[in-house]
């Protein structure tokens, strides 16, 4: 692996957009730093932090891979992300979260997984493991969408961090909507039903849990339900016929049982939010409520 030239693109652009993450930044810098994969260029974006982060971040700037960046006015996280990735210089896109720790073999495992998967638009990885084979493997808008809606495993909760883009791609898809929390999750909706992903390898970055982060309720994660319900009746839905069906009848399974489990704690409110957000009508929720079925297999390819 060569070390990044200031006569050529890197091949990868790392970006950080970070908020008030003093605690954190520094570490989340060394990880990207010590990897074994040396060929990137590092871009942190503060968005107009009120502590310190901006000041550490610039103490790795004598680095000549990283970049830093200080926003004139706050974007919230995810135009500050696309923010960073319209900066990005190198062939490939990766998201690093500000209070996160990347494993040093990440960006080597996850930029030769899709090096040699022209046909897929990002790769993913996951906490642990993919179900039903080895990694890496090719998953298709019909495969992901089977994965997530008829198997145990979600492709389309993943975070951003778990996720390596051709930076041309992601531009192409149009970045992530800003439509608060859950707009990492609503593009994945969306761009799984048109792109090719490669899984890769999971645990390759560790995700931090902290009393600074936050915490997200069922108001937060409203328009994801209505995203997928809706994406479930579209024209270029990757499913269809009985898989399909079988889908819907899981979705609402899966939105009635998130909304039962906070009026079982006594959120009554949130309970409500989630079956009113989902945007599934009475009419359809007669028609699919029904006990779910899933499978491992599903979305596996052959071997």
């Amino acid at each position: 692996m060569s070390t990044t030239s200031p006569n050529r693109p890197p091949k990868v652009s790392v970006v950080i957009a970070a908020y008030n993450r003093e605690k954190y930044i520094a570490a989340a810098i060394e990880s990207v730093l010590r990897q074994t994969f040396t060929d990137f260029e590092l871009l942190v974006v503060d968005d107009c932090s009120r502590d310190r982060t901006a000041e550490i971040a610039q103490g790795y700037a004598a680095d000549p891979r990283v970049s830093v960046y200080v926003n004139d006015h706050n974007l919230k996280q995810f135009p500050n992300r696309n923010h960073g990735a319209s900066l990005a210089r190198g062939e490939f896109l990766k998201f690093h979260d500000s209070d996160d720790i990347m494993y040093p073999h990440c960006l080597q495992v996850m930029v030769g997984a899709l090096d040699a998967e022209p046909r897929a638009a990002f790769a993913v990885s996951c906490f642990k493991r993919w179900v039903g084979g080895p990694c890496p493997a090719l998953s298709t808008p019909a495969q992901t969408y089977q994965r997530d809606l008829l198997g145990a495993e979600g492709i389309m909760w993943a975070a951003p961090g778990h996720l390596l883009f051709r930076t041309e791609a992601f531009r192409r898809l149009g970045g992530f909507p800003d439509l608060g929390t859950a707009s990492d999750s609503i593009f994945l909706v969306r761009a799984c039903a048109m792109e090719n992903v490669v899984l890769v390898p999971a645990d390759l970055f560790w995700y931090r849990v902290h009393n600074e982060q936050q915490i997200f309720g069922a108001e937060d994660w409203s328009a994801r339900y209505a995203e997928m319900w809706s994406a479930l009746h579209q024209p270029e839905c990757p499913l269809t016929g009985h898989e399909l069906e079988q889908a819907r009848r899981n979705w609402c399974w899966r939105v009635g049982r998130y909304a039962w489990e906070e009026i079982r704690r006594g959120r009554w409110k949130a309970g409500f939010t989630i079956v009113r957000s989902a945007k599934i009508s009475p009419g359809e929720w007669v028609q699919y409520w029904r006990r779910p079925r899933r499978s491992d297999a599903a979305g596996v390819p052959p071997y």
